[in-house]
C-alpha cells in the first residue's frame, strides 16, 4: 500500500521506441521515439492532465504505464509495486486495479457482446463475481452508477448513443474496483454537452471511490476542468509540469505558453496575445538536436540548437525545461 509520503503511481525515465524496418531483411533503420524519457508522479486521488498536440506520444505513455504497449525502458511503480518487472499472477493481479477508458466508444465495444458481457467480462476474468445472480447485479448497479438504465443488461452496442457507450467503458473500467484509470480522450470523440456529462460524472466518481486518474486530452479547457496538476508534452517529452492553476496563470515553456493562446475565450472582447507556432511538428523518428522545440519557438536562441535545456524548478511543484528561466 502506498504512503502519504509515497504516490500511488510512479514514473522514472519512460521509454517507447518503435523500429522502423526496411530492406529485404527488415532491418531496423530508425527508431520512432514516441516517449522519450518521460517521469512523473500521480497521488491517491489525484488527476493528473496530460496534453500536447495529437502524435506528441501522449497515449503511447498512458498504454505503456499499465503495460498494454511494452516499453523500451523505465520503471513504473505501482502502490509500493513494480509495474515493469511483473509477470504472471503479479501483472495480472497488478492490472485489476489499473484500469483504461478508451478514446472511440464505437471501436472499444465488441459489437457481438451484450452490455452485461462488456462489463463483466472482467469479474468472470478475476472470478468477483460467485454467481451468474451476483454476477448480473453488479452489473446492474454498476450501470445505476454511471448514469444508465440498469435495464439495458441485455442490450447490444449498436443500440446506444455515442455518450451512451463511453458510459459502458466507464462501467467496465470500474468494474473491477480499480484504484488508478487512464481516461485516454475519453471525451473527445463526443459533442460538447455529452463532453460535460461526462467529465462530471468522472470527477464525481473520483471523489466517491477515491480513484486516481491520468487524463490524457488535447483540450485545455476540459483538461482544467478535471485536472490538480498538468503535464505538457511535445515530441515525446514532458516540457512543462505544474499544479493546474500555475499552468493557467504563469506558464513558463514558449509551448505550453502556445497552447494556452489558443484556448478560446468565454469574451470576444478580451485581449488574447496569441503565439503563432510557425511550421510543423518535427518527426519522432529525426527529432531535432538540442531543444526539440526549437524549430518552431518563437524565442529560440543558437544554444538552443545544440544543447539539452536543462529542467527548470520555478517553485510550489512547477517545473520546465527551458534555456530561458521565464
Amino acid at each position: 500500500m502506498s504512503s502519504p509520503s509515497q504516490p500511488l503511481l510512479s514514473v522514472r525515465g519512460l521509454k517507447k521506441y518503435f523500429p522502423v524496418r526496411k530492406g529485404l531483411f527488415a532491418r531496423v533503420a530508425a527508431q520512432v521515439k514516441a516517449v522519450d524519457d518521460v517521469s512523473f508522479d500521480v497521488a491517491e486521488g489525484e488527476t493528473l492532465g496530460l496534453v500536447g498536440e495529437s502524435g506528441c506520444g501522449k497515449t503511447t505513455a498512458g498504454r505503456s504505464i499499465l503495460r498494454l504497449i511494452e516499453p523500451t525502458e523505465g520503471v513504473v511503480d505501482f502502490d509500493g509495486e513494480s509495474v515493469s518487472d511483473a509477470s504472471g499472477a503479479t501483472l495480472r493481479r497488478l492490472r485489476r486495479h489499473m484500469q483504461i477508458i478508451f478514446q472511440d466508444p464505437y471501436a472499444s465495444l465488441n459489437p457481438r457482446m451484450s452490455v452485461s458481457e462488456i462489463v463483466g467480462e472482467g469479474m468472470v476474468i478475476h472470478k468477483l463475481a460467485s454467481s451468474r445472480r451476483d454476477l448480473e447485479l453488479r452489473v446492474r448497479e454498476l450501470l445505476a452508477q454511471t448514469g444508465l438504465d440498469p435495464n439495458y443488461v441485455n442490450r447490444y452496442p449498436h443500440e446506444f448513443s455515442g455518450g451512451q457507450r463511453q458510459r459502458i467503458g466507464i462501467a467496465r473500467a470500474l468494474s473491477l474496483n480499480p484504484k488508478f484509470i487512464v481516461c485516454d480522450e475519453a471525451v473527445s470523440a463526443l459533442d460538447v454537452s455529452i463532453q460535460a456529462q461526462v467529465i462530471n460524472l468522472l470527477m464525481n466518481l473520483r471523489d466517491k471511490m477515491g480513484l486516481s486518474f491520468l487524463f490524457v486530452a488535447h483540450d485545455l479547457s476540459v483538461v482544467r476542468h478535471i485536472s490538480h496538476r498538468v503535464a505538457v508534452m511535445y515530441l515525446g517529452r514532458i516540457v512543462e509540469l505544474a499544479p493546474t492553476r500555475e499552468v493557467f496563470r504563469k506558464p513558463r515553456h514558449p509551448y505550453t505558453k502556445a497552447l494556452l493562446s489558443a484556448v478560446p475565450r468565454a469574451d470576444p472582447t478580451a485581449k488574447v496575445d496569441r503565439v503563432v507556432l510557425q511550421g510543423d511538428v518535427p518527426s519522432p523518428m529525426n527529432p531535432p538536436p538540442g531543444c526539440a522545440f526549437h524549430t518552431r519557438c518563437p524565442v529560440a536562441m543558437d544554444h538552443c540548437k545544440t544543447e539539452v535545456p536543462p529542467l527548470r524548478d520555478a517553485g510550489g511543484g512547477h517545473t520546465f525545461t527551458c534555456h530561458l528561466e521565464d
